[in-house]
């Protein structure tokens, strides 16, 4: 599995650990959408298990591992849910940076360096990867890891950009064009369409039960609803 790794995308996004936690950062973009997907996961979550909304820490008694995981956004706030964290990055930069973060929120994280071999044995209720698999070395060997790594009855989660004009647009002339997102953090062809990730997803075994939109609205922000033409969200079970 080390395979899925790419070397280049690894340096890149080491570079960007130091100030990974600053939201008017180089991570500024990342820090705007951590809060719409989170809620898509505590939704996720609520309705494959049952969970009360209300309940502070739906996880407890539970297992997470976060792949691609940078310097813990979302494994902070999954350790704040209850659950048991563990989060795999192949930068060994972003791990330093998120083990100093969380140390200073007093939070137990499990972080490791590597890809998922580094996961070991033990099946996990939750697996996670959001704006990963647009990085890797090979899509469907990748998700093969990510689903042998969940626990019978466990969830996980992707998100990633859509290969559209409008991404392309968005992303990388605009977004990386302006200095809205370091230049050179994505390759347009390397993005998957809903099909093409629905479809390794299920090469893997597990069954597709959402896929989720992830646009920007003017007044709004970034929403969730229908439209998958910027970026998306994909929900599956074992």
């Amino acid at each position: 599995m080390s395979s899925t790794i790419r070397a280049e995308e690894a340096a890149h996004f080491g570079k960007l650990a130091a100030d990974w936690w600053d939201p008017k950062g180089s991570s500024a973009m990342l820090h705007r959408l951590n809060p719409v997907r989170l809620r898509y996961i505590r939704d996720q979550l609520n309705l494959h298990w049952n969970l009360d909304e209300h309940e502070r820490h739906p996880l407890a008694g539970r297992s997470a591992a976060d792949v691609g995981c940078g310097a813990g956004l979302l494994c902070e706030p999954l350790a704040r849910l209850g659950a048991e964290v563990v989060g795999i990055d192949a930068a060994p930069e972003n791990i330093a940076a998120a083990r100093i973060h969380a140390d200073g929120q007093g939070l137990a994280i499990d972080y490791r360096t590597g890809s998922i071999d580094v996961l070991g044995a033990e099946p996990f209720d939750l697996v996670t990867s959001l704006e990963v698999i647009e990085h890797v070395e090979d899509p469907a060997v990748f998700v093969r890891g990510l689903a042998a790594a969940l626990a019978p009855g466990g969830l996980m989660i992707l998100s990633t950009p859509n290969r559209t004009p409008m991404s392309r647009l968005a992303m990388i002339t605009l977004g990386e064009g302006l200095g809205a997102i370091p230049r050179g953090t994505h390759d347009w062809e390397r993005f998957l369409t809903p099909d093409q990730l629905r479809a390794h997803v299920e090469a893997a075994g597990l069954e597709v039960l959402d896929v989720t939109g992830l646009s920007f609205s003017a007044t709004r922000g970034f929403v969730l609803g229908p439209d998958l033409g910027l970026n998306y969200l994909l929900t599956a079970r074992r």
